[in-house]
């Protein structure tokens, strides 16, 4: 089995780094145990995180899930108490975490925030849908999510490549916010992506990978991007973000 990549450790913190096409924990398919997954590989790393009783969702002080397609950096807390700081720190949204995709979408603006709140999808298992207007079909109650876009450059194959910066985590926030503004990450079948014409590991449909998290006591270590994207081939400066009152509730920035 592979081990995962430790990016670094500390007292109450290891961060590694999740192969795209690799699940969080097991999947429910996987009825004996013995499917690879990040789970898996950690215990095999560090067995100690198996001792504490960790919260239902929180298997080896896994403290977030990213999808299977999705790489980078994972965060795994070293003590139960850890878990709970870290989980308040994410609901208080003193953590800027920020991804990179890939997408076949080339819009005439460089910059631009959504903040539609997000919810599951009405008749559409695993999936969600952005609040367009109070009658949205919906299950559940509606997540207030904010997602800043701004493009990095072109890449090899047609695409580009995209930043996208968050606050709060809900489930396909960075997805379902990107198809909203027209930037359905390619091979994102869900949301309307279409096809990745380019060679890519097993059980991986879209690129989309998380880059680094900041806060004031976490350091921004980057998780370089997994080998099998395509080349960037120019990096444009990023603009300015649009002040909030301007930006709020927007769809489309310049």
């Amino acid at each position: 089995m592979n081990e995962l990549a430790v990016v670094w450790t500390g007292p109450d913190l290891v961060g590694v780094t999740k192969p795209p096409g690799l699940s969080c924990f097991p999947l429910h398919a996987d009825r004996d145990g013995e499917g690879d997954c990040v789970l898996r590989r950690l215990l095999v790393q560090f067995p100690e995180q198996a001792e504490p009783a960790w919260p239902l969702g929180f298997a080896g002080g896994i403290a977030h899930r990213l999808d299977i397609s999705t790489s980078g950096l994972l965060l795994v807390a070293r003590s139960v108490p850890a878990l709970a700081a870290l989980r308040t720190r994410f609901s208080d949204r003193r953590l800027r975490k920020e991804y990179r995709f890939l997408t076949a979408r080339n819009p005439p603006w460089d910059h631009n925030v959504v903040d539609r709140p997000i919810a599951h999808a009405h008749r559409r298992k695993g999936r969600v849908v952005v609040q367009r207007g109070k009658n949205t079909p919906h299950r559940g109650r509606w997540r207030e999510a904010r997602t800043e876009f701004i493009r990095v450059g072109p890449v090899d194959g047609g695409l580009w490549m995209w930043r996208a910066v968050m606050h709060t985590g809900v489930m396909h926030q960075i997805r379902v916010h990107a198809a909203f503004v027209g930037l359905a990450l390619a091979g994102d079948r869900n949301y309307g992506g279409g096809a990745l014409d380019i060679e890519r590991p097993d059980r991986v449909g879209f690129a989309l990978h998380h880059h680094h998290l900041r806060s004031s006591d976490l350091s921004p270590t980057a998780v370089e991007l997994p080998e099998w994207w395509p080349c960037l081939l120019s990096e444009a400066p990023a603009p300015p973000p649009d002040p909030p009152d301007r930006a709020r509730g927007r769809r489309r920035g310049r």
